[in-house]
């Protein structure tokens, strides 16, 4: 699907391209393509004179790959943060193309900045002036968004730590260790994905300002894009550490409850063991044993088994053992 954001007499106008399309509007500053086929892949090619980047090689890892100039267009891939709240996030490579000042981006995925900043910029068309503006705009929607996340997925390991270490000893006992190694699982997932796209966030932005032709605005614009990746990188190390502090101390208290319950069995154990002793005695089929003609030696032997069983349960008592 192909999007053309272009200015008109002061006003922002969206207009989504179905079929073919000779020339741009005057004053387009964005050309959105998501999830495009390969005919919106040679229009948008024959309109701008570029070559569209194709989803193989949107994956690339290497930042020549990812970051280049195309016949003095500038051609810059990153990692985007999508699907957060969902079981499985992941970051989708998105490319913006910087060509004649004016903005293209390539997209396989709807992630949350890009609708959140379409719907800015129709109540503020003052704020995409040049597609250079709206590249830069774009690139704060997605830093605002990624320290959204963070801020979300800190305070999820906030209250799941609560109910980790909550002093209540019987409701602890019904915590369900299980979820809260799963809750661990996706805050880090989370915090390994966005410290990724920081990463690429930060490579675009030196790339960027490196250019001779990007004016001082837009570079003090970039200036603080970078504090502000510097500072949520910096978050998103804490919250490393802190799922990495979570996960170890629900493993320790997994296995402290597992030792409680082995504990419980071995007190069983050697409580049972002198009655099971004394009753496998008096249970031997042999004619000679001195009680088995006595008229009490069935209480007797009852008491003695009991007397077995108190006396490990007083010793296990006294040592504080239980």
């Amino acid at each position: 699907m192909i999007t053309l954001f272009h200015l008109d007499h002061g006003r922002l106008a969206q207009i989504s391209v179905e079929g073919g399309l000779d020339v741009l509007p005057e004053d387009t500053v964005w050309v959105d393509l998501y999830s495009p086929n390969r005919e919106e892949e040679k229009l948008v090619e024959r309109l701008l004179s570029i070559e569209v980047p194709t989803r193989d090689e949107m994956q690339e890892i290497e930042t020549s790959s990812r970051l280049y100039v195309d016949e003095g267009a500038l051609v810059m891939t990153m990692a985007i943060l999508n699907k957060p709240t969902s079981d499985e996030p992941e970051a989708a490579s998105v490319t913006f193309i910087l060509v004649r000042n004016r903005l293209l981006t390539v997209r396989y995925v709807d992630p949350v900045p890009f609708s959140q900043f379409t719907q800015k910029i129709k109540k503020h068309p003052v704020l995409v002036p040049s597609g250079e503006q709206a590249l830069l705009g774009l690139l704060e929607q997605i830093s605002d968004n990624l320290a959204d996340i963070l801020e979300s997925a800190t305070s999820d390991l906030e209250g799941l730590s609560r109910t980790i270490f909550r002093s209540n000893r019987a409701a602890q006992n019904h915590t369900d260790f299980k979820e809260a190694i799963d809750r661990i699982g996706h805050v880090g997932d989370l915090a390994t994905k966005a410290k990724g796209s920081l990463m690429n966030l930060t490579r675009l932005l030196l790339f960027f300002a490196a250019q001779s032709d990007v004016n001082k605005d837009a570079k003090d614009r970039m200036k603080t894009l970078m504090q502000d990746a510097n500072s949520i990188d910096e978050h998103a190390r804490f919250l490393s550490a802190k799922v990495s502090f979570m996960l170890d101390a629900t493993m320790g208290l997994i296995n402290l409850e597992q030792n409680n319950i082995i504990k419980m069995f071995s007190v069983a154990a050697v409580v049972f063991l002198p009655p099971t002793l004394i009753a496998s005695i008096y249970g031997m089929n042999f004619h000679a044993l001195p009680e088995l003609g006595w008229r009490f030696g069935y209480p007797f032997a009852l008491l003695l088994m009991l007397l077995s069983a108190a006396v490990p349960l007083w010793f296990f008592w006294r040592k504080k053992w239980l």
